[in-house]
């Protein structure tokens, strides 16, 4: 059991370390296909409408827009705004350093500025004198980018310009020996534990960018991207397939083949993990073709649908590329057909499966539901539900499609429960939450929101637990509710007498960096009275985005700024006051704070 948990939580950082990586990516894949489109069409004297004008575009936005957005995008992740303006000017001393695309450099010096700025952050802001907030704010980002800049020119500039020169021989020795294919056996079993989107942005989309940056295009973008392996599975179930696998198969091969979501296709691997071999038959066929017959991408096709390879392939690579899908089609279908009508097992369905494998998971972490658990429990755990989540490695495909699933349950029963999508990484701890995931993600899922109620699945397309989410939220009406005690007398929004001060552990005023003036000496005049009053609670002057959405906030604004304040957060309690300076509101509000 020590050796299983240990594989367990090495897997998960595995997986956490890579969903970092293509972080940085998926956002940007937009911009890349950008500059791939832009390279294809109007490069001079290769692209299919050649134009010198607009061919000047290329080389900046592959030396400089795209490792930017990729810096900036990890600075974000590290530490939101300040993290993403000071991960920019980190990236940009490794852009100026050599002459190579930084992608890589990017990926370090983006986060790695961001950890410095917030370290640095937590060390001083604290102690920062109220009225000084803006000057700390914008010269300790601005010295430590500089800092970040330098550094980043004379160290990791140079040390990545090696190793990309190096990378780059590696690959290309690889491809000359035709050793490439044999990749697959490693991307093919990566990809089924839901490593797909770490291994293709987070490794051979940046490879590929800069093999495509010097050969006009790169056979990596299609090493994971390749639809075909999946393809050509499913097909195998739609022919020999047994129950729900078999009639599910059909949808799954259209949503994998031409949507490109190749999640579709893990967990009917996972049932069956001889399949695996299927898969990696597969990948190796298809990249073995793609490099023989001349195929590659300008860019990276995201998602991977055989649409979106169509309309980044490089001039005279179509023949390769559809070759390369369709052979690795083939391939995995005739092996994995063999291994379905080799089966011997007792056919349960795909649904079936899914479940067993639920239970088993919940028995081996002490999760199991007491035998003695009425039905009543069961709904009342979801009396506090206010959220669905969806929650994939990229969120964007998968998580996104099982989403609109059962929103349009939710919309047929008459739950006006909202119900959206996103990556396992941008998970946070909110109240009222079930996050519903795919069973090889609930363990990194758990982790970023241990509060919430979660729910695993083995497809997002296909679960019956969808069926029971809608059932428990609608007996919720049907369950005998406590006595109501008498109404309460409302109280205009934004009064004293609707604050509970009981739960108010900080005083704020929402300061505007154009318009700091007003805030900051409202701050001051209103600490200075609390002090002499003998009261204790903090008072700070901060910026809007800076709050938690938490009633431990009690925030002192205008009717204008009320209005701004109420499209961003819900739970933060206010007063509303006409003058920030000398309201005769303020006075009252200090009696009442302890």
């Amino acid at each position: 059991m020590a050796q299983a948990n240990k594989l367990t939580s090495t897997k998960v950082k595995v997986q956490k370390f890579g969903t970092a990586l293509s972080g940085m990516i998926m956002p940007n894949i937009g911009a890349i296909i950008a500059w791939g489109l832009t390279a294809s069409i109007f490069m001079t004297p290769n692209g299919w409408f050649p134009n010198k004008e607009i061919n000047s575009l290329v080389t900046p936005m592959l030396r400089y827009l795209l490792p930017l957005l990729i810096g900036y995008t990890g600075g974000r992740m590290v530490y939101d705004e300040r993290g993403s303006v000071v991960g920019a000017i980190g990236t940009l001393g490794v852009i100026v350093g050599t002459t190579e695309p930084m992608f890589l450099g990017a990926m370090i010096m983006g986060p790695l500025s961001a950890w410095v700025l917030k370290k640095f952050d937590q060390a001083f802001r604290d102690k920062v004198k109220s009225g000084f907030e803006m000057i700390y704010n914008n010269f300790s980002l601005g010295i430590l980018g500089m800092i970040a800049a330098i550094f980043a020119y004379f160290i990791i500039g140079p040390v990545m310009a090696w190793g990309s020169y190096w990378a780059s021989v590696g690959v290309n020795a690889i491809i000359r020996v035709h050793l490439l294919p044999l990749a697959n056996i490693i991307i093919e079993p990566a990809k089924v534990l839901f490593l797909n989107n770490a291994i293709g942005n987070g490794i051979l989309v940046p490879l590929g960018i800069q093999q495509a940056a010097s050969a006009g295009k790169s056979v990596l973008f299609l090493m994971e991207s390749n639809p075909g392996p999946g393809l050509g599975i499913l097909l195998a179930f739609m022919l020999f397939g047994k129950g729900t696998s078999k009639s599910s198969a059909p949808g799954a091969a259209i949503i994998e083949f031409f949507g490109g979501v190749h999640e579709i296709y893990f967990p009917y691997v996972l049932m069956k993990p001889s399949l695996i071999i299927a898969a990696i038959c597969g990948g190796v066929t298809g990249t073995a073709l793609f490099s023989m017959l001349g195929g590659g991408l300008k860019a990276a096709a995201s998602p991977g649908s055989i649409l979106a390879i169509l309309l980044v392939s490089a001039k005279g690579s179509y023949f390769g590329n559809i070759i390369g899908v369709l052979g690795a089609a083939i391939v995995s279908f005739v092996v994995a057909a063999i291994i379905l009508k080799n089966d011997k097992s007792s056919g349960d369905d795909l649904a079936a499966k899914q479940q067993q494998m639920e239970s088993m998971k919940a028995e081996s972490k002490g999760k199991e539901m007491p035998s003695g658990q009425s039905v009543h429990d069961s709904v009342k755990s979801y009396a506090d539900i206010k959220k669905v989540i969806f929650a994939c490695d990229a969120g964007m495909g998968s998580s996104a499609m099982g989403a609109s699933l059962l929103r349009d349950k939710f919309k047929k029963a008459g739950i006006k429960i909202p119900v959206i999508n996103t990556a396992v990484r941008n998970l946070k701890d909110d109240a009222g939450l079930l996050v519903v995931t795919q069973e090889e993600l609930a363990d990194r899922a758990l982790q970023n929101t241990p509060n919430a109620m979660h729910i695993s699945v083995g497809n997002f397309l296909s679960s019956p637990k969808y069926d029971q989410i809608v059932a428990n939220l609608k007996a919720l009406t049907q369950i005998e509710e406590k006595p109501k005690t008498e109404p309460q007398a409302t109280h205009p929004e934004g009064s004293i007498e609707g604050v509970d001060f009981s739960k108010v552990q900080e005083v704020n005023f929402i300061r505007h960096d154009q318009h700091v003036g007003s805030a900051t000496m409202a701050t001051n005049l209103f600490a200075t009275a609390m002090k002499k009053a003998g009261k204790k609670t903090p008072v700070k002057a901060i910026r809007i985005d800076e709050l938690d959405d938490d009633p431990k906030h009690l925030v002192i604004v205008t009717p204008a700024a009320k209005k701004n304040l109420a499209v961003r957060y819900s739970d933060i309690q206010t007063v509303v006051v006409d003058d920030l300076l000398q309201d005769k509101k303020l006075k009252d509000l200090i009696d009442k704070l302890n």
